[in-house]
């Protein structure tokens, strides 16, 4: 006899293919990270590493200067990230709050804005940076990654916005308060976690880019951790385990700060796909 599946059944089937879908590309780079070169081109095949070792992880960090990827990249989606927001923050109060014309019209050119593949943008954004002579700059990345991220950064705070009363803000200028002091005394606070969702996907969005920042920031004292990661394959070896080593390093700062931020990061997507 077939099995008899329940909705409960399959939607823990479902989640479970999701969860393993997420998560094992990120454990097998783990495992990996672990194993010497020679278990890795063994076989049969290991999953688990026999003799796990750290060897690979050192040495992530003597054959490329890979703090130094690390801070770079860190420095740009920090500041980028943080520009978004102010940026995003003005425009999506004004788009949620003052009677433009046109709103609509507004959001679609904001949607579809977003939509240009990045690669049809290199071109006209290296010309940009070379011509005001911000190659091999923080600046030059910076700039870029603000922009891309308006787009979504407004929209999702577009949705908050609009969902808290505006008898708060009134009452807060009677008291005293200009409307931007309204706006960041009382709309940001009160918006909070689409504000953490903003910044969780610009910081994202920066820290994993890797087309601009190969194309934009040539010199090797400028290289961002994903183009750093790139330079440890050599013309013909591919040193996977060292790789992965590296890989890892790039993965935990972005996952600690999901995790911190998990609850208000998942609360302000639901709330911002109920509210927008």
């Amino acid at each position: 006899m077939m099995p008899t599946y329940t909705p409960r059944m399959l939607k823990w089937l479902a989640a479970g293919i999701v969860v393993l879908n997420g998560f094992f590309p990120a454990l097998w780079i783990l495992l990996t990270s672990l194993k010497t070169e020679t278990e890795l081109v063994s076989k049969p095949i290991t999953y688990w590493p026999r003799n796990g070792t750290l060897q690979n992880y050192a040495q992530a960090f003597t054959d490329q200067p890979l703090l130094k990827y690390m801070l770079n990249s860190l420095t740009v989606a920090l500041v980028a990230t943080a520009v978004s927001l102010v940026v995003s923050a003005f425009a999506a109060y004004a788009i949620a709050r003052l009677n433009l014309k046109h709103r609509q019209l507004i959001l679609t050119c904001i949607v579809a804005s977003s939509m240009f593949p990045l690669v049809t943008l290199l071109v006209p954004i290296f010309e940009t940076m070379r011509a005001l002579n911000l190659l091999n700059t923080y600046t030059a990345l910076v700039l870029p990654y603000t922009v891309l991220n308006l787009p979504v950064c407004t929209l999702v705070l577009v949705g908050f916005f609009q969902s808290i009363p505006k008898d708060l803000e009134n009452a807060a200028m009677i008291d005293g308060c200009t409307r931007l002091g309204a706006l960041w005394r009382v709309v940001v606070p009160l918006a909070a976690p689409g504000v953490f969702t903003a910044g969780i996907l610009a910081f994202v969005n920066a820290w994993d880019e890797f087309l601009l920042a190969l194309s934009l920031n040539a010199s090797a004292s400028m290289r961002t951790l994903p183009v750093g990661i790139t330079l440890y394959q050599g013309e013909f070896t591919f040193p996977w385990p060292i790789i992965s080593a590296a890989l890892i390093v790039a993965i935990v700062p972005v996952a600690v700060l999901i995790a911190i931020f998990q609850e208000r990061v998942v609360g302000g997507l639901t709330q911002g796909g109920l509210k927008g």
